[in-house]
C-alpha cells in the first residue's frame, strides 16, 4: 500500500516532533497529502464545564492559538510537502482523530507517543493506543524522546 493521504496528530509537545518529521518524510517520499490535526480535548479544561459561555470563550481563544501553531507547522514542512491541510477539532482526542481519518479516508495515521514505559505508560491512558484500537486502518506510532514536555510549532 502506498499512502496518498497521511494524517498526523499533534499535541504540540516535543514528544510529537519525531512523528511530525516521519509523517513529513513519508508524505514527501510518497507524494501524499499531509493532514495535520490537533484536538482540543474537553477534559483539558476542568472547572469550566458548568460555565458554558466561559467555556465557549476559552475554547474559541484556544482554537485561534492552535490554528496559528498549525500554520507554523505547515510553513515548516512546505518545502517538502506540496499538499498540506490542517484541522483543529474539539472533543475526545482519539475519537476525533479516528472520525477525521474516516471522513477524509486517510491511508495512514501517524501519531507520536511519550517515551514512557511500565506503570507510567499504563496509567497514562495512551491516545496512540486508543487510535490504534479503533481506527481500522494503518497506524504508525512513533515513540518520542523521554519526558521533556517542551513544545514546537510556535514561531512568533
Amino acid at each position: 500500500m502506498i499512502p496518498k493521504k497521511i494524517l498526523f496528530c499533534t499535541d504540540f509537545s516535543e514528544n510529537s516532533r519525531p512523528a511530525f518529521t516521519l509523517a513529513t518524510e513519508y508524505a514527501k517520499a510518497f507524494q501524499a497529502q499531509l493532514l495535520i490535526v490537533h484536538v482540543i480535548d474537553y477534559k483539558d479544561f476542568p472547572g469550566y464545564v458548568d460555565w458554558v459561555e466561559k467555556l465557549r470563550e476559552v475554547l474559541d481563544s484556544t482554537e485561534q492559538a492552535v490554528n496559528k501553531r498549525l500554520q507554523s507547522m505547515v510553513q515548516e514542512c512546505a518545502h517538502a510537502v506540496k499538499d498540506v491541510k490542517t484541522y483543529c477539532r474539539r472533543g475526545v482526542t482519539a475519537q476525533e482523530v479516528v472520525a477525521l481519518a474516516q471522513e477524509e479516508d486517510v491511508d495512514l495515521i501517524v501519531v507520536g507517543t511519550h517515551g514512557r514505559t511500565g506503570v507510567k505508560h499504563l496509567v497514562m491512558g495512551s491516545v496512540a493506543r486508543s487510535v490504534l484500537k479503533t481506527a481500522h486502518r494503518p497506524v504508525l506510532i512513533v515513540e518520542g524522546p523521554p519526558d521533556k514536555g517542551e513544545t514546537f510549532g510556535a514561531r512568533t
